[in-house]
């Protein structure tokens, strides 16, 4: 049983930012959100803070020094707490290109906690497989020997073992043999990204009309925007259905893009992190999946200088959008909160301040520095 709390402050609630919000929350819920309308109200008490939804994240591969890959419940938590202190409320447990069981074994420790989260862990609302079906000329930091091409009996295993109702997303590559029947195939219960891809213009956009979605860590492992071959980023911009991911840590895309793709994809871009165990921890040498990975100066690197996700929060993603891209924080709030909910296809439940919604808040200061917050109606230590 959570406790009850009643918060007043500045609030970002439809789309705005509200001087004068007051939030009810009981048994986990929102049971009122309202603008300040009588002098019954309480008195602010958020020490001047900005209260917006608690952060989704899409794509997020670890924390802590743990890894969704790594296969069990213990380490699952510690990624889920680790990002939770951050603000990450909710996020989609991701898997990298490995073999067919060790996929599953993280898929069962994720629909393992997922099934009881802790009051002091982010939400599982979601897997996301990030490969094996995957174009070897632009695996990036994925394991190359894990490569193959697509098959719907082994999507069709690893499915098996959730329980039904649980949110899927999949990258792809286009080009990959098996590709488009498995999107054919699992199009209204998967969300397919297309992703460490060569694939053209033609290429993505027969893709898109076959029942793709998304795009995983736009501009990274694809081939960029140009004038004569607009590539997956160009089929991305003109399919109104199409959503994308942005890693917004200043070094996967520069702030002008950051800036350029927050006014092109205003209600489909999605802040994430594509975090490794590194996040939270010093500089040093840390394993995913198969790969030994360097991180200095706030990069995580293959030895080859690969990019081999980061080890960002959130909670930065949203400041580096505002402080480095200039981007509005009004403007910025929905990528972090409103279109995962959408992309993830729980939009009613969480990503507002709305009454009825899972009370997932995060009260945040002026220097976009976390004051408060509070998961399913917990208010959470971020010790």
């Amino acid at each position: 049983m959570t406790d009850r709390h009643i918060l007043r402050g500045r609030g970002f609630v439809a789309g705005a930012i509200h001087d004068d919000v007051v939030v009810v929350i009981e048994e986990g819920r929102f049971a009122d959100v309202r603008l300040v309308v009588r002098n019954t109200d309480p008195e602010p008490n958020v020490g001047g803070g900005l209260m917006v939804p608690g952060f989704i994240d899409l794509h997020v591969h670890g924390a802590a020094g743990a890894d969704f890959m790594d296969g069990d419940a213990e380490a699952t938590r510690q990624v889920c707490a680790a990002h939770l202190r951050e603000g990450t409320t909710a996020l989609a447990a991701t898997t990298l290109s490995g073999s067919r069981e060790s996929i599953a074994d993280a898929l069962r420790a994720a629909f393992a906690v997922a099934a009881e989260p802790g009051a002091e862990e982010a939400a599982i609302v979601g897997v996301n497989l990030e490969g094996p079906y995957l174009s070897p000329a632009k695996a990036g930091a994925q394991d190359p020997a894990s490569l193959r091409a697509a098959s719907v009996e082994e999507v069709e295993f690893w499915r098996s073992l959730g329980p039904e109702g649980m949110p899927w997303i999949m990258t792809v590559a286009p080009e990959v043999d098996g590709v488009l029947a498995l999107i054919a195939a699992f199009r209204d219960r998967i969300c397919f990204s297309i992703g460490h891809t060569s694939a053209d213009f033609a290429q993505t956009t027969r893709a898109l009309e076959a029942g793709a979605r998304h795009m995983t860590h736009l501009f990274n492992a694809m081939p960029p925007l140009h004038h004569r071959d607009p590539g997956p980023i160009g089929a991305a911009a003109l399919d109104e259905h199409c959503s994308v991911e942005l890693i917004a840590d200043g070094i996967h895309l520069h702030p002008s893009i950051l800036r350029m793709m927050a006014e092109l994809f205003s209600d489909r871009a999605a802040l994430v992190t594509d975090a490794m165990r590194a996040c939270g921890l010093s500089e040093g040498t840390y394993k995913l999946y198969r790969h030994e990975v360097r991180v200095s100066e706030g990069a995580a690197r293959l030895a080859d200088g690969t990019l081999a996700g980061s080890v960002l929060t959130m909670r930065q993603a949203v400041r580096n959008m505002v402080e480095l891209a200039g981007v509005p924080i009004e403007a910025v709030l929905p990528f972090a909160t409103e279109v995962p909910a959408r992309i993830l296809g729980i939009d009613g439940a969480r990503g507002w301040l709305a009454a009825g919604y899972e009370a997932d808040l995060v009260v945040l200061s002026d220097e976009l520095e976390i004051l408060k917050i509070f998961c399913r109606g917990n208010e959470v230590s971020q010790k």
